[in-house]
């Protein structure tokens, strides 16, 4: 049982470390759909002359 405590108390402290390293460029929102999203796809080919 203390193996289970000991491993919560890690845990939380690693994720309270990454999150305060991170600052404010954490998204915890979720999945992204419609407009919102940011897409990372290539800008469409020029049409040939």
């Amino acid at each position: 049982m203390w193996k289970l405590v000991v491993g919560f108390v890690i845990f939380a402290a690693l994720a309270l470390y990454v999150i305060s390293k991170a600052g404010d460029k954490v998204d915890m929102s979720g999945e992204k759909h419609g407009g919102d999203t940011t897409a990372h796809e290539p800008a469409p080919a020029a049409a040939p002359k």
